[in-house]
């Protein structure tokens, strides 16, 4: 049986008061309530270490929010994946929309991102997603499908075996709209599906999905409560202890 993840995905928010206060209630209510997901925290670069330190004695995993292609060399302001494994984070997140969108970062890149997160360690949370656009044109599995199989082209099966995947619809990023658990169901069904072909039967089973786009403690419910969702990447509502408490008790 898959276990869920719920992943709180900072973004640039909180100073570091703010995030070592967070961090320490969210590590009281796991070590109190021990919670059946796993909880994954992708915070900015400069709070991997202290993270990491402030969740000792808990559960709660350290994610950084992207890593560069490169292992080293002179790339200013770039972070290795080795570096941040170095730290003592165990998750990295690949391909955000907004990284996609922003930085205009494109599948060979992401490629290699993945292989340098591979390579360290690391456990890429691998990040796809249609906008407001393709949806409205019923075009969203397939666009969806391509996102995956670009990357997937350049990977091997045990590599692909050790991914997370995460659906965020970018219509539902931050807009307080979310998919309807059964919009989301379907969505990750042709996900698995795409890993099915891609690889074999027993990996996609295997593969855990999180779903992502305002997720909130009263939709939280019944979005986990679908056979091919597995968990979330929470937003917004990851800076709200109460609120992500309740997502995490929730899965």
């Amino acid at each position: 049986m898959r276990q869920k993840i719920v992943a709180g995905n900072w973004k640039l928010n909180l100073l570091q008061k703010e995030a070592r206060t967070l961090t320490k209630a969210l590590v009281k209510h796991t070590i109190e309530n021990a919670p059946n997901a796993e909880v994954v925290l992708c915070v900015p670069h400069l709070y991997l270490e202290k993270g990491n330190n402030w969740t000792y004695g808990s559960s709660i995993k350290i994610s950084a929010q992207d890593c560069s292609q490169h292992s080293s060399g002179a790339f200013t302001g770039e972070v290795a994946a080795r570096q941040i494994s170095s730290v003592g984070a165990t998750y990295v997140l690949i391909g955000h929309s907004e990284r996609r969108e922003y930085f205009k970062e494109d599948a060979t890149l992401l490629t290699a991102k993945i292989k340098q997160a591979l390579e360290s360690g690391l456990t890429p949370i691998l990040c796809c997603g249609e906008s407001l656009e393709v949806r409205k044109k019923e075009t969203h599995v397939e666009f969806v499908s391509g996102q995956l199989t670009q990357v997937f082209g350049n990977l091997d099966n045990t590599e692909i075996a050790s991914l997370v995947i995460a659906y965020e619809p970018i219509w539902a990023i931050g807009t307080g709209e979310t998919a309807t658990p059964e919009q989301a169901q379907s969505m990750h069904q042709a996900i698995r599906n795409v890993v099915q072909v891609s690889t074999t039967e027993k990996i996609a089973n295997e593969i855990r999905i999180l779903y992502g786009g305002s997720v909130k403690p009263n939709t939280a419910p019944e979005l986990f409560g679908q056979s091919d969702i597995d968990g979330g990447l929470v937003g917004g509502a990851s800076l709200n202890v109460d609120d992500f408490c309740k997502i995490i008790d929730a899965a």
